[in-house]
């Protein structure tokens, strides 16, 4: 069998924890920061877990679970 392709917007987008859940980063953390509250930012910090349901699709892109 043929290696497998990882791709590669979505190895730098998620990342596999060690129980196999995939980690990602909350959103709207790129710009227009100065008009967001201190409070805002600092719950952008932390990340979150993809939902059950789009786990599969995402695994899909990431076959060696980086």
């Amino acid at each position: 069998m043929p290696k497998l392709k990882t791709n590669k917007a979505a190895s730098k987008r998620f990342k596999m924890t060690a129980s196999g859940k995939i980690k990602r980063p909350k959103a709207n953390k790129r710009h227009n920061l100065s008009t967001k509250t201190k409070d805002q930012k600092r719950r952008l910090r932390a990340g979150g877990l993809v939902h059950e349901r789009d786990e599969a699709p995402v695994k899909l892109l990431l076959p060696y679970g980086r």
